[in-house]
């Protein structure tokens, strides 16, 4: 960091770890969280308990330390000619008198609470008037601190007086990173006006167009990098022409097909069939609800492969959902004879050895596994067609090994039964094509789902009860956090003996994450088989389990998951004929966001609704799975659930440069390639590689 007043050493050394910010461009780049109007000065007597920040000027009178050890603060009495609050601290105690004096005057800012029948206001900002005065009065930013920070008196206040030295520093307006066809089209304003009013807004209209520039320079980018890779990769990376449809598709299509496919099946293996004809290697993303039919869309893909003398693969990401597609897909293509093999952690030393062979001289045609099938010693043949099976749980390092099986990449197939929103999908799997089922086979009715309060579980269990004695299957599902897994596998161990008083004449599985494998898939086995009528489980059934038999799935907290857990622990019913139900249990006592929550549960089992819906009440730090996702660096401003419109524009722009100039090698678009090169560099972005 440049030499700055008032940040030595150790407060660099704060600003570095706690925020990551190193040089002058860093902070510059700290933009604030939110703004507020401190034009208003308030008087004592018009202010109360429920106010947001505001400002108010007058004197300490005098100050008293209280408590004792912990418990200790300093507290002082603040006043002016209509009354007086208390102003408290319990940090820098011995510091604050010295820095604040009795008498003189000041103007306030911060947070007053009602504590008691008193107002108080907790570590206030404090200012006299002439440097209150130096700084732009009138909408002010507001900036995230952490408690180390604020210990160090790097507080909002203080980082606002750090940013206004580094902008006066600045003399020439500050360098531009687009061009000035992309400022143009999309109606930009200057880097320099967008970074000076980001932090002190001349004007309403100033810092909205200063926010919109910088949001769409971030999401530009972003997507100039996701098309760039795409085109390298078009360009340079061939795939194996399947040129035909014979024998093996066929057959199945006429013969084993369990049912009718639905339109979106058919159209989702027209576009695979399209890709896989082309030329240049499938990358293409199969999103669809759980129950959706994409197992079968796999098949067909794998079909296709085998038809063209190539061999496949499917990738798991658990060992029940690889061993469930093992027999699902052996039972499906029985009597066509295809050799389909299970390879996963647990397959026995035995039974590699004869595995092995016959995958690597590609007599087994079709091979599905966990993340054995990365191994070194596993070789295939000739191996064309890879699915990938829930996608976000594998790294982007893991699924490359997978790629390099073969000399020319395979095509590959990304399923997800996560439904991604529109802005999140074009972000986290832009490199992708997008196919999407949104339709249910035949038959399958939509689940209901219900929300009781814990009050009123007697009628539940006995519309339980009634389920069962009609010969259908339980879940009870239980949360399980980290923070407080202990107190989470007691409430589960006390869940399965209640449920065992409850209903004494049906047995009861149990399973949860810190079991044995085999233990694990043992009780699991006995539920699939119906062997147990009611599985109490934490939420390693989300992903895995298919038991078309279980008709209720009962969620115990249900406050304490997530909108897109909740769809995926719905979606282990439904798989049958019948009507099938989901019941979420929760205290009374819930938060707005919560009641939201359970309210679209309730209201709709669209899984793109909810996508939308969890997007927007969580934000995108949150989904599942993007922090291994690839996307190539954390976003300072834009915001994936409010900026689709720019995104998308964004996205446009960025397209256009890259039809035109694949290279970026035209003058206008070398500023592009330099700053792609810088963030590259900055971002490690270039990880988006792996091909």
């Amino acid at each position: 960091m440049m030499y700055l007043a008032g940040v030595g050493p150790k407060k660099a050394e704060i600003l570095r770890k706690e925020i990551d910010v190193v040089t002058w461009e860093d902070m510059i780049y700290y933009f604030p969280y939110k703004y507020i109007d401190r034009s208003k000065i308030f008087k004592i007597r018009e202010i109360n308990g429920n106010m947001p920040y505001i400002q108010l000027k007058g004197r300490i009178r005098y100050y008293e330390a209280v408590g004792e050890g912990r418990a200790r603060r300093l507290t002082a009495v603040f006043y002016d000619d209509t009354g007086s609050i208390e102003l408290v601290w319990f940090r820098m105690i011995k510091q604050i008198p010295s820095l604040y004096e009795v008498g003189k005057e000041y103007i306030l800012f911060g947070k007053p609470t009602l504590f008691g029948h008193r107002i108080n206001i907790a570590h206030p900002e404090l200012e006299t008037e002439n440097k209150f005065y130096e700084g732009e009065v009138g909408v002010q930013g507001q900036y995230n601190t952490t408690e180390k920070m604020k210990n160090a008196f790097l507080h909002s206040r203080a980082l606002q007086k750090i940013i206004t030295q580094i902008l006066q520093n600045i003399k020439t307006p500050l360098e531009e990173t687009l061009n000035e066809r992309i400022i143009s089209k999309a109606h930009l304003i200057s880097l320099d006006e967008a970074i000076r009013n980001i932090h002190f807004p001349k004007s309403a209209d100033l810092l909205r167009k200063a926010q919109y520039r910088l949001k769409f320079e971030e999401l530009f980018y972003l997507q100039l990098n996701i098309l760039r890779v795409t085109k390298y990769r078009e360009k340079r990376l061939g795939g194996f022409i399947f040129s035909k449809v014979g024998n093996y598709f066929n057959s199945f299509y006429e013969k084993n097909l369990p049912f009718e496919l639905t339109n979106a099946q058919k159209k989702v293996v027209r576009e695979i069939r399209h890709d896989t004809h082309t030329g240049r290697q499938m990358n293409r993303l199969l999103q669809g609800d759980v129950g959706s039919g994409k197992t079968l869309v796999a098949l067909l893909s794998l079909l296709i492969a085998l038809d063209n003398g190539f061999q496949g693969a499917i990738m798991a990401p658990t060992e029940i959902l690889a061993t469930q597609h093992f027999e699902t897909i052996s039972e499906l293509v029985r009597g066509l004879g295809i050799e389909v093999a299970l390879l996963t952690g647990s397959t026995k030393k035995k039974e590699r050895e004869k595995i092995l062979p016959k995958i690597k001289s590609g007599e087994i045609q079709i091979t599905i596994g966990t993340h054995a099938l990365i191994e070194d010693t596993v070789d295939f043949g000739n191996l064309g067609m890879i699915v990938v099976d829930e996608q976000h749980r594998f790294g982007v390092a893991q699924r490359a090994k997978l790629w390099k099986k073969n000399t020319v990449p395979p095509h590959v197939l990304v399923m997800t039964a996560t439904p991604i929103p529109r802005t999140l999908a074009m972000t986290l799997y832009g490199d992708l094509d997008v196919s999407v089922i949104d339709e249910l086979p035949p038959g399958r009715k939509p689940v209901k789902t219900l929300h009781v309060y814990d009050q009123k579980r007697r009628n539940l269990y006995t519309s339980v009860r009634k389920q069962i004695q009609s010969g259908r299957q339980v879940y009870i599902v239980y949360p399980l956090i980290e923070e407080s897994e202990k107190i989470d596998l007691q409430n589960l161990t006390e869940g399965f003996e209640k449920t065992k008083e409850i209903f004494p004449e049906y047995k009861v599985s149990m399973v949860h994450g810190k079991m044995k494998p085999a233990e694990k898939e043992a009780e699991m086995q006995k539920f699939v088989s119906g062997e147990t009528q009611i599985m109490v489980a934490t939420t390693v059934i989300e992903v895995g389990v298919n038991v078309p038999n279980a008709s209720v799935m009962i969620i115990e907290n249900a406050e304490r998951f997530g909108l897109s857990q909740l769809h995926q622990l719905r979606g282990r019913v439904g798989r049958g004929a019948d009507q099938s139900y989901c019941i979420l249990i929760s205290k009374y006592e819930l938060s707005e966001n919560t009641r939201k929550r359970i309210a679209i549960m309730t209201e709709t089992n669209d899984g793109f609704i909810i996508a939308e819906e969890d997007l927007k009440l969580r934000g995108p730090g949150d989904i599942d799975g993007t922090q291994q996702s690839g996307v190539a660096f954390n976003l300072k401003i834009a915001n994936l659930s409010h900026d689709g419109q720019i995104l998308s524009l964004a996205r446009d722009l960025a397209r256009e440069v890259l039809e035109e100039d694949p290279l970026l090698e035209k003058y206008p678009n070398q500023i592009l390639k330099r700053q792609l090169y810088r963030l590259n560099r900055q971002h490690q972005m270039g990880w988006f590689m792996i091909s």
